[in-house]
């Protein structure tokens, strides 16, 4: 494979299979634990919400916040200590990561999570959700600079629009376009809804086994690494 072709395959091709990633694993972790396993934004929304109208908030939307912070340091330290960079650094990663959905996955066998979701079992589960999206973020911001977001679909949606507007409208235009960004963004957000329509899909139908498609998808975001 040459090296145009292999950097094609991490800044298109990776960034679409982590985004159904984040998309399952936001769905699968709100169905399994109650909370919002890929998207801080939603927690702190959520532990504003309870303060002022609902009295306390949950423990694990409180704790989401510190681990994910936890998390991205932790893997920031893993990626200095490795001394890798570019690619190599992204599949060391991507391993983390799918090591941690492995975990996850394992741990919803044995234990049953949707059953009692607020139990400290499920919470524990909950945190190692937590820190795989955490690592899935930071790899892409570290790994290929540049790389869209894989979870937050208000920025795709956002720059979609403005650079359909501006391919359309006449004159001059406000930024200087960059004509494939409307297509990358709509695609990204087409796998994250694919990845929650799956995910939703996999709770109704199989239950506990639901964490084994994001599992599935990280090894394939792996394999395109290789």
């Amino acid at each position: 494979m040459g090296r145009d072709e292999f950097d094609a395959r991490m800044q298109i091709q990776l960034p679409l299979v982590l985004a159904s990633v984040a998309g399952s694993v936001d769905v699968i972790g709100l169905v399994s634990f109650k909370l919002f396993t890929a998207h801080i934004t939603g927690n702190l929304v959520l532990i504003a919400d309870q303060l002022v109208r609902a009295g306390p908030p949950k423990v694990d939307e409180v704790l989401a916040v510190p681990v994910f912070i936890t998390a991205v340091a932790a893997v920031w330290l893993i990626a200095k200590l490795s001394g890798r960079k570019g690619p190599g650094l992204v599949r060391l990663l991507l391993v983390l990561h799918l090591l941690m959905l492995t975990a996850v996955w394992v741990l919803s066998l044995l234990e049953h999570p949707a059953l009692k979701p607020a139990g400290l079992r499920a919470g524990v589960e909950a945190m190692i959700a937590v820190s795989a999206m955490a690592c899935q973020f930071t790899l892409l911001q570290i790994g290929i600079p540049g790389a869209p977001s894989t979870a937050v679909m208000t920025g795709n949606m956002t720059n979609s629009v403005l650079s359909l507007l501006e391919l359309l409208a006449p004159g001059e235009p406000i930024e200087k376009l960059d004509n494939g960004r409307p297509t990358r963004s709509l695609e990204l957000i087409g796998c994250f809804f694919a990845g929650c329509l799956a995910g939703a899909a996999a709770c109704s139908w199989i239950g506990d086994w639901a964490w084994s498609l994001p599992v599935a998808l990280a090894g394939v975001a792996l394999a395109i690494s290789r």
